[in-house]
């Protein structure tokens, strides 16, 4: 308990983590302590060791430095203190006097001379922001330098501060030896290659100088896009746009790539490429209004917005568009059905439930701005009759997160999280958990409720492995596979190295080829990873791989709470719960929530779950089969059409009408120039 305490404290995962973090604590406090002594030998080992852990923080514990940073213990500052606490020590060993003035001469231009290079690095990225960041348009005739080298651009300070090592280990020497030579040549190493860095870098300065303006870069945006010619957009911004959000556009490409008109992604904020999936759309990230206001955009007929946001209304007063909110998911929760989706032109669902959910707001949207498309991202999940259930029965757990507000929770963690999963491991059945992206990011119970059910986990799995063994070494086998696999895809994806102008610059076309090598490395990155985790392991899965509707495919159950998670697998017909922690009557929730239609539901105490698990092992006791079949139609439409062709003729149809009215608009604009010139002759 007092470990997992100090690990939410400290913002770091694990107890290998928590032991670097005092480890790194015990170095630097030890530093003075040695100084003052003084302890040569104790104060070299206490500097290495805070020098390592330092540098194996920052990849292991991002959050616990950010930490420190915000106590004003940054990076700089860690490097200062060890550097007086030499200082400090060299003086308590009676070193000459030549010496320390030496000494502290070369730290104190090293600090100046990491002052100019930052001042430079900073000119540098100034020049290099662009008005557009652009994907899979090419921008070579934009004129974007190239980027200055890694190794003087990226993580700079983290490299520039290290320079001073030659200078500690110089000073160090000198004091165990009790000759001065090498404290001399180790001052000489870090002031000249310091020196050199700067020297390096102003160079750079001189090429970003001929960076192209930010008027010139829309100009060549605009010639591309005025030979690609888009006809739809997915419109997306978020607030705090992460990995965590970008789902929301994610889900939604692979639906625009099949589309029969022209589709064009733009974001609105510079974290979205960082996240975006592989696609062959082109995608333009703008983040000032004022640029989104000079794209030229003339056969833009359907704009799609995934969310809503307030720099929506940037695209919304493109008149000669149609405007349609197609959202994230299809879930009973309040965001589905918000009132401020008037402000579109239409508000695409997936079936009848979403049309009566939104016909319940009174006096806010009209039927006729409902349009019914299915959800086309359904079609691979395994249907329920396809399903080979394993040597225990696979429970999906996926809560959803705990909202912006208490009064918007709708998770189970907090209230039944943690007794859920023990009531589950009592019954022998193989967990995959999968929390929502954002769980824990508001509410500390929440996380902490997280990290509860992932111990549990990883205990378990730990007594499965000492039971059966060779578990952990077919994981360990798969693993080099996986990483390779992984790789390929980050290279395929079309993310490209560098900050945002190089990305611009590098941008090109797709290859059309690429597309078929993605789906079939994802495909066998997917087999392998189910593979090597066997049948019986409990999994946590947090990224992006493997994906939800993989998990979906492998469940035999799912667990969940009032989201759209429920209405996605409502597709596959498989049998599911829904957490009912405030413990209405079964009644009460069904008439509340639309998927409780065919849920099975579980009490906060989960007194239910024998008897829900029961369905799963033996189908004939499953009541709610029949109820799960009338509800996926209502949920998501029928099966025929599909849902491609529907979202596809809904696309196609709304193009058509703004079309029409445009055409009305320019005619009417005619008549009235006309009148206006024979009243004037």
């Amino acid at each position: 308990m007092t470990s997992r305490w100090l690990c939410g404290v400290l913002r770091v995962r694990g107890k290998t983590d928590l032991l670097l973090v005092l480890l790194f604590a015990a170095a630097f406090a030890a530093l003075p302590v040695f100084a003052l002594l003084p302890s040569l030998w104790g104060f070299a080992l206490a500097s290495a060791v805070s020098y390592a852990a330092d540098e194996v923080l920052h990849t292991r514990a991002p959050a616990f430095v950010r930490r420190l940073a915000a106590l004003q213990l940054t990076r700089t500052m860690r490097f200062a203190v060890r550097t007086v606490m030499l200082l400090a020590l060299a003086d308590r060993m009676d070193a000459p006097d030549a010496v320390l003035v030496a000494a502290l001469a070369v730290f104190s231009v090293h600090f100046a001379l990491v002052v100019l290079y930052t001042a430079v690095h900073h000119a540098i990225r100034r020049r290099r922001i662009l008005p557009v960041v652009v994907r899979n348009l090419d921008m070579s005739g934009a004129g974007i330098p190239q980027a200055p080298p890694a190794l003087l651009y990226r993580r700079f300070l983290r490299k520039l501060l290290h320079l001073d090592l030659p200078a500690h280990a110089g000073l160090l020497a000198a004091l165990a030896v009790g000759t001065w030579q090498p404290a001399g040549a180790g001052f000489a190493l870090t002031a000249g290659l310091t020196v050199a860095a700067v020297l390096a870098l102003l160079g750079q300065l001189r090429r970003a100088r001929r960076m192209p303006s930010d008027d010139q870069v829309i100009a060549e945006v605009n010639r591309q896009l005025s030979a690609y010619r888009p006809e739809v957009a997915l419109y997306f911004s978020f607030a705090s746009v992460s990995r965590d959000f970008m789902y929301q556009v994610n889900m939604w490409i692979e639906t625009l790539e099949q589309l029969d008109r022209r589709p064009l992604i733009i974001l609105r904020e510079r974290a979205s490429f960082r996240y975006l999936s592989r696609t062959s759309i082109p995608v333009l990230c703008v983040p000032k209004a004022d640029d989104v206001a000079q794209l030229e955009l003339p056969e833009l007929r359907v704009v799609l917005y995934p969310g809503n946001a307030g720099k929506n209304v940037h695209m919304l007063r493109v008149a000669e568009a149609k405007h349609v909110f197609i959202g994230h998911g299809d879930s009973d929760k309040l965001a589905s059905s918000n009132r401020v989706s008037k402000v579109y032109d239409e508000i695409w669902v997936a079936g009848r439930a979403g049309r009566d959910r939104y016909q319940r707001v009174r006096h806010a949207i009209s039927d006729s701005a409902i349009v019914e498309v299915g959800r086309p991202q359904l079609s691979s999940i395994r249907l329920h009759t396809d399903h080979v259930p394993g040597p225990l029965p696979t429970v999906l757990y996926a809560p959803t997160w705990e909202g912006w507000s208490d009064d918007d929770c709708h998770t189970s963690l907090i209230p039944m999280g943690v007794t859920l999963v023990e009531r589950l491991l009592a019954q022998n059945v193989r967990v995959l958990y999968k929390p929502h992206p954002l769980t824990g990011k508001r509410s500390r119970a929440a996380a902490e409720a997280d990290r509860a059910v992932r111990e549990l986990l990883r205990a378990d799995n730990e007594r499965r492995d000492a039971r059966e063994g060779g578990a952990q070494a077919a994981i360990d086998a798969a693993r080099p596979r996986l990483a390779e696999i992984q790789s390929r895809l980050g290279e395929l994806s079309g993310r490209l190295g560098g900050d945002d102008a190089q990305q611009t610059r590098e941008a090109r076309v797709p290859d059309p080829g690429g597309e078929a090598e993605w789906h079939e490395l994802r495909a066998e990155w997917h087999r392998i990873f189910w593979e090597s985790r066997g049948p019986v392991r409990h999994q946590v899965i947090t990224r992006q791989l493997p994906t939800l509707y993989e998990c979906f495919d492998q469940a035999d159950l799912l667990i969940s709470d009032v989201s759209s998670v429920v209405a996605d697998f409502v597709a596959s017909l498989k049998p599911y719960v829904l957490t009912n922690a405030n413990d209405l009557s079964d009644e009460e929730f069904r008439a509340a929530y639309t998927t409780a239609g065919g849920a099975y539901l579980l009490d906060r105490a989960c007194t239910r779950l024998p008897e829900i698990l029961r369905s799963v092992c033996e189908p004939r006791h499953d009541p709610m089969a029949a109820e799960r079949r009338i509800l996926k139609e209502y949920v998501l439409g029928p099966d025929r059409p599909t849902s491609m062709e529907r979202f596809n003729a809904a696309v196609n149809a709304l193009a058509e009408k703004a079309t029409a009215e445009q055409g009305e608009r320019h005619e009417e604009a005619r008549r009235v120039a006309v009148g206006v010139s024979e009243r004037l002759v």
